[in-house]
């Protein structure tokens, strides 16, 4: 099958890798560095999904239309990067695997004549070097949409998927996991040493508890991804702070030792914009619609922006004077 990967990053270089390890005819979009070492020698892939080298088409836009293209950008990216590939985009089937809650929506605006099918990544990879990607967790793929099991039927045989039916209330419970990832790129610790902080750990779980305060007051029902709920993310809720670090102790446990740095600060890391305002920051928004506020979610947001702006971590006292509890 000939798929295409708009964005092949950690998320996007782990699939391409996959799928043409599996035999697909893949063809990738990339940047600078990236792409001339994709181009040149193509995507090295190592973790517990094995080590390969493996190569595949690569520009800066897709040559062609496909059977299946896959949007794996930034989330502040689609847009534009779907814009400019919206010839192969047309009438196709379109996979968009993507963080925050308008992944699909802004797919459908870009590509009408597509059919969409969203997707959830919860396996954690690491792309640090240019043309090297590290899954440092493993874990499935979530797909929603009306087309959802033809999605699932092409990637089942090189990588675990899911097909959910609510798949909003995925897309939530995804927003809450991602809370992890934006201590990381305030301080530069990887999401093991910030959940091992206990001053740090409390915020998060602050974060993590107003995330679901919030939904539950939008009237979402989460959905069940992994070891979470809706009824055990409203117990989450329900209990203090001290009790409710039970979920990010857990989260941490089942990373293992592998350092995983999260998305957000690997953004940071490579100097790039990261997609924090459509993760706590979806959840500051969200609270406005419905009249509410998010105070925990809008301060980590408005420092990971200052980190962006200066390049410099905070130091932890810093943090927990800054963020309100």
């Amino acid at each position: 099958m000939r798929i295409g990967i708009i964005g092949a990053g950690a998320v996007g270089g782990a699939m391409a890798a996959l799928l043409a390890k599996g035999g697909h005819e893949v063809e990738v979009t990339a940047r600078g560095a990236h792409l001339a070492s994709i181009a040149a020698d193509g995507i090295r892939l190592t973790g517990p999904w094995g080590t390969s080298v493996t190569k595949v088409a690569a520009s800066e836009r897709l040559s062609d239309r496909k059977d299946l293209i896959i949007v794996t950008t930034k989330a502040q990216d689609a847009a534009t990067a779907m814009a400019d590939n919206a010839s192969a985009l047309e009438g196709t089937l379109v996979l968009v695997v993507q963080n925050g809650l308008d992944g699909m929506t802004t797919a459908r605006e870009a590509a009408p004549s597509a059919t969409v099918v969203g997707g959830l990544a919860m396996f954690a990879a690491s792309y640090l070097s240019p043309g090297e990607v590290t899954i440092t967790t493993a874990a499935p793929t979530y797909l929603g949409g009306d087309a959802a099991d033809r999605v699932a039927a092409i990637l089942a045989p090189v990588m675990p998927v899911e097909v959910v039916a609510n798949f909003a209330g995925a897309q939530w419970t995804k927003l809450f996991i991602n809370q992890v990832n934006a201590l990381p790129a305030i301080t530069g610790l990887t999401v093991q040493e910030v959940i091992a902080e206990h001053r740090l750990r409390r915020i998060l779980t602050a974060s993590m508890r107003e995330t679901v305060i919030t939904g539950l007051a939008a009237r979402v029902r989460f959905a069940s991804l992994q070891t979470l709920s809706h009824d055990r993310l409203v117990l989450f809720a329900a209990l203090p702070l001290l009790l409710g670090q039970w979920i990010p102790l857990r989260m941490a446990a089942r990373m293992g030792n592998v350092p995983n740095p999260g998305s957000t600060l690997q953004s940071i890391r490579r100097g790039q914009p990261t997609e924090i305002d459509y993760l706590n920051g979806a959840v500051v928004a969200q609270a406005a619609v419905i009249g509410r506020t998010a105070p925990i979610n809008s301060d980590i947001t408005a420092l990971v922006h200052e980190v962006e702006a200066s390049g410099a971590f905070i130091p932890i006292a810093e943090v927990v004077r800054r963020v309100r509890r």
